[in-house]
């Protein structure tokens, strides 16, 4: 901020001019006796009407647009064609979890009674996920033969890691300078929730609320709060 700076005339000068008219010799004169008149003081011009300026907000600067989809992850550790038939189910929805959750992680995949699923026959067990730490149950459903065997399964969660959700909010949201999730780096959700949170802070400095719904193969549905 500017600092004003105001001047001052010392009066001296007029103080002596008097000490040395108290010591003349001469007759004072006739208008010795007489009193200056003050000077008549400056018109005041009341206070200023000037509007005062409004600061404006900064333009902050925009998020580059992603130019690709978001990459499906790297799964490692495909078990061979002659694996027992539990490896390859538990290595298949492990598979799953990560590519819908747009990170490969360590995942771990429990079944009770899997071992058996090859045996002919239709079997549903109830499976527990854990990916990156991060814990939630399904249900799997085992249709076995002979020689063959199909499978499927199904949770009403699903895992996600946090730069997917803000990568799908981004490119739905022009203009965007800052986004922000209320979610963990890995977070759990139901794909039949009202979604997770997110702000976007537009290059005008403006919050603007989004929501971010997960379907259950992990695709981000972006729409504003």
């Amino acid at each position: 901020m500017p600092i004003a700076y105001a001047g001052r005339v010392l009066a001296a000068g007029a103080a002596v001019v008097l000490l040395l008219a108290g010591c003349s010799d001469d007759a004072p004169s006739a208008d010795a006796g007489s009193t200056p008149s003050p000077s008549a003081p400056a018109a005041s011009t009341g206070p200023s009407s000037a509007p005062i300026p409004t600061p404006s907000a900064p333009t902050l600067t925009p998020l580059p647009t992603p130019s690709k989809p978001w990459p499906t992850p790297k799964v490692t550790g495909t078990p061979d064609d002659d694996a027992p038939l539990a490896t390859r189910i538990r290595f298949a929805i492990a598979k799953q979890v990560q590519v819908a959750a747009g990170k490969a992680a360590t995942t771990k995949v429990t079944c009770p009674g899997i071992e058996d699923a090859d045996e002919p026959g239709k079997h549903e067990l109830t499976c527990t996920v854990n990916y990156a730490g991060k814990t939630y149950r399904g249900q799997l459903t085992v249709d076995a033969e002979q020689y063959s065997a199909t499978y499927k399964f199904t949770s009403q969660s699903v895992a996600i890691v946090k730069p997917k959700v803000v990568d799908a909010v981004q490119r739905a949201a022009s203009g965007a300078a800052k986004v922000t999730c209320t979610m963990d780096d890995v977070t759990v959700v139901k794909h039949t929730a009202q979604g997770i949170a997110c702000d976007v802070t537009t290059v005008e400095n403006a919050v603007q609320p989004y929501r971010a719904r997960i379907s259950g193969n992990g695709q981000v549905l972006v729409s504003k709060a």
